[in-house]
């Protein structure tokens, strides 16, 4: 039918359209609605990457600096210490939780201000009472960022506001970020949650998280939203679904919550979590290996239907090992490696008698 109205009468622009028309609807077409200028998914659990946009940019990051402030605050401080409010949050502006000079409250309320309400003021405080000073206290930042493999982050203060000092870091960097803190309860604990209520004697104060996303969106798990005109709108979220963990990151990003549900939904959709190698279902036959083996792990990762089978194993056996671990069993997807398990060898364990299973077998 095609062939035969190109071939027909038709004027060139006609014709034009048509075949556009048959190539738009019948090849393979795929439009990102992705808005913002730089973004990242990342399986929370393999931290494979599942997609990226000019993800290793650097760019401002405004209050998502806060993930990282909080972590370090919770690795270095004790959570029920309560600290007092010093001068240092008349200098503070934007986003604040309004504690006042001289007001107590323990770390770990701080903590809930600082990550739901972006409280700048709590920055500071949090700052001063962890390591004495901001300066110090910014330098513990940049050395986690550099513990966690964030090679393109430079920290100068704990909020993230860029009007005198700033804060640079790149999608993929905020990523291993969010899946470094995903793993420390206490942060799962406080971004999951959607109100807070305090009371320092003096005032009480009820919260709401600010991470839209966390209300509006079923399978999110936390994140932290920030906001400066020179940075954009930045977000990073985590969410999960069918054992499926996913985190996000957006900088610069005009639409952050309806981008982050549409990407969600879009690799929700697309990867599952699939066990490759189970270790109560761990085998080597006899043929290459004379003792009983085992692994400590299972080993899991994210694919694509069309990817399962492309799947491949290896193993390696080591050369007379002196200790239990005899070889590694190597993953591979697509000939690239993804993964790799030690392998174990079972020690059998002398059989031990009581006393009396002694004066037992001496009768027998």
């Amino acid at each position: 039918i095609l062939i035969g109205l190109v071939g027909s009468e038709m004027c060139i622009r006609d014709r034009f359209f048509l075949l556009l028309t048959f190539f738009l609807f019948c090849l393979p077409f795929t439009v990102s609605a992705d808005t913002a200028k730089s973004t990242i998914v990342m399986d929370l659990d393999s931290g494979r990457i599942l997609y990226e946009k000019n993800a290793n940019q650097k760019r401002l990051i405004a209050s998502i600096t806060k993930i990282m402030t909080a972590i370090v605050a919770i690795e270095e401080g004790d959570l029920t210490e309560k600290i007092t409010v010093g001068e240092e949050v008349l200098s503070m502006y934007g986003t604040n939780i309004y504690v006042e000079v001289g007001e107590k409250m323990k770390l770990r309320d701080l903590l809930y201000g600082l990550l739901l309400r972006s409280g700048n003021d709590a920055s500071v405080v949090i700052a001063k009472a962890i390591a004495g000073s901001e300066e110090k206290f910014v330098n513990l930042m940049n050395k986690k960022a550099q513990e966690i493999g964030m090679k393109n982050t430079i920290f100068k203060n704990p909020h993230g506001l860029d009007e005198e000092t700033e804060n640079y870091s790149t999608a993929y960097d905020m990523a291993l970020l969010s899946k470094y803190a995903y793993k420390n309860k206490t942060y799962r604990n406080i971004v999951s949650t959607d109100k807070y209520e305090v009371s320092t004697g003096k005032k009480t104060y009820l919260w709401y998280n600010r991470n839209k996303l966390l209300t509006t969106y079923e399978y999110c798990t936390g994140g932290k939203n920030g906001y400066t005109p020179r940075a954009g709108k930045t977000l990073v979220t985590t969410a999960s679904k069918k054992r499926l963990n996913l985190t996000i990151v957006t900088l610069s990003d005009g639409d952050i919550y309806n981008n982050h549900i549409d990407l969600y939904e879009d690799f929700f959709s697309k990867y599952k979590r699939y066990k490759i190698i189970d270790k109560n279902n761990f085998r080597i036959d006899k043929e290459f290996v004379d003792e009983d083996v085992y692994l400590e792990d299972s080993f899991y990762y994210p694919l694509t239907s069309n990817e399962v089978n492309d799947i491949k194993t290896v193993v390696h056996f080591l050369d007379d090992s002196a200790t239990d671990e005899i070889g590694t069993i190597e993953i591979f997807l697509s000939n690239q490696k993804i993964g790799e398990l030690p392998i174990y060898r079972k020690i059998k364990k002398k059989e031990q008698f009581s006393f009396f299973e002694w004066l037992r077998q001496l009768f027998l």
